[in-house]
């Protein structure tokens, strides 16, 4: 059994954007705390990049939520 094609991948749907606004925090700050670049936060926002199991688990903490209310799979994307 091979990898999936680049189009046929699941995608990794999030309320990063959501939890952050309300949390009073820029795209900077976030990625600050969790030590990345800003723009990594962005293409997570918008899904263009699934994070590590260990970056997801940072961003849950600076944001107090757990994984699994951040972060599914877009089950329309599949």
């Amino acid at each position: 059994m091979g990898r999936k094609p680049k189009s046929e991948e699941e995608r990794v749907a999030n309320r990063i954007e959501e939890l952050r606004t309300l949390s009073g925090l820029s795209r900077q700050e976030l990625a600050e705390q969790v030590g990345v670049h800003y723009q990594t936060i962005g293409y997570i926002e918008r899904g263009e990049y699934s994070p590590s199991l260990v970056l997801a688990l940072r961003i849950a903490s600076v944001l107090g939520a757990k994984v699994e209310e951040i972060f599914w799979l877009d089950e329309e994307q599949a």
